[in-house]
């Protein structure tokens, strides 16, 4: 049997209820498998570490995050003043290398979408750009921000967005602004093109960001892996996670070469904290994939089948997609589901 060591970090606001739910689906899924064990060690992140620590992530919750394999997050506040610390997501992807933001937008059943045969990924660098950080105000009312981009972490990125484009269709598109940004830009796409040598398989073509945005929303069906830069990522990954029903849906991971991350891509929600309304599905989701990175993949596979059954049914649905269910019904259902079809 194996025994995978996570790290559980249920964050602020709705963070605490989605994950709870999210536990109560992988407590199901191990629960029905003879192969594999969690070990889960909770720990303490987020906004409400800030007063207590002077920090979002302690140095005891990194000590716990070395001694395991991966981490499920949830979501956290980030806090928007000058001088405070950057947010929960962003210590931790820098900390453990975490280069590569993957988020899967795919058409649901039951869910609205724009259209019915949505099913692409879109994989944001996580590490550079004006993510950086690095911000000056050089004069009163004068700022300047640096975007910092690599040909190493560009061509990591671009590896992962080619490997899990042999998995699919086999088509990887290159989404940059070169045509203005032609010094940063110009590197990530070369640094891209360099990659695709490699993988001689896989089609690739390339789209300018802004009509990038119009295409998503015209023609969402045509791609497969969108591969792009750190805030170009943000922007289009909630983009098209709107197109498959909202952010309540949405999961991300933040993969390394050796660890990983798994979080719903929404934000902490905080006037909805302690009302058990919200949709755990991006949580039990980001679980899900979490499980894939562990290689856990039937498991993983029951945890979809559980989400696509009961939102099929749609009898058992929080607010956002019409129904008036609890977040932790939600979870139980798809716990439910799995025990049922292990059996």
């Amino acid at each position: 049997m194996n025994i995978h060591r996570i790290a559980v970090l249920p964050g602020d606001g709705i963070g605490p209820e989605v994950t709870e739910a999210a536990l109560k689906v992988l407590d199901a899924v191990q629960k029905s498998s003879k192969r594999f064990k969690l070990e889960i060690i909770q720990g303490e992140a987020g906004y409400n570490c800030i007063k207590k620590y002077g920090t979002n992530v302690p140095p005891k919750t990194l000590e716990i995050l070395k001694k395991t394999e991966a981490c499920l997050k949830g979501p956290m506040t980030t806090p928007e003043e000058a001088g405070a610390p950057p947010s929960a997501a962003v210590t931790i992807r820098k900390n453990f290398g975490l280069y590569a933001n993957v988020r899967p937008c795919k058409t649901l059943p039951g869910v609205p979408s724009v259209k019915p045969n949505i099913d692409l990924i879109v994989v944001r660098e996580n590490t550079e750009g004006l993510y950086f950080g690095k911000e000056f105000e050089v004069a009163p009312g004068k700022g300047v921000a640096m975007r910092v981009v690599t040909q190493y972490a560009s061509e990591k990125v671009s590896k992962i967005a080619f490997e899990l484009a042999l998995k699919r269709k086999r088509h990887v598109t290159c989404v940059h602004k070169r045509n203005i940004l032609r010094v940063t830009d110009g590197i990530f796409r070369e640094a891209f093109l360099t990659v695709a040598r490699d993988y001689p398989s896989v089609a690739i073509d390339e789209v300018h960001v802004d009509a990038m945005a119009m295409r998503l929303i015209k023609e969402p069906e045509k791609f497969d892996v969108i591969v792009t830069t750190n805030m170009f990522g943000d922007i289009l990954s909630d983009e098209a996670a709107q197109l498959v029903g909202g952010l309540g849906l949405a999961a991300g991971a933040n993969v390394g070469d050796n660890y990983g991350m798994f979080e719903p891509v929404h934000g902490s929600a905080p006037k909805y904290a302690g009302q058990n309304k919200v949709n755990p599905i991006a949580t039990i989701l980001a679980a899900k994939m979490m499980l894939e990175y562990l290689n856990e993949l039937d498991a993983a596979s029951a945890i979809e089948r559980a989400v696509i059954d009961v939102l099929k049914e749609g009898k058992i649905r929080t607010y956002d997609l019409g129904g008036n269910s609890s977040t932790i019904e939600v979870g139980e259902e798809i716990a439910a589901r799995v025990i049922e079809f292990s059996h």
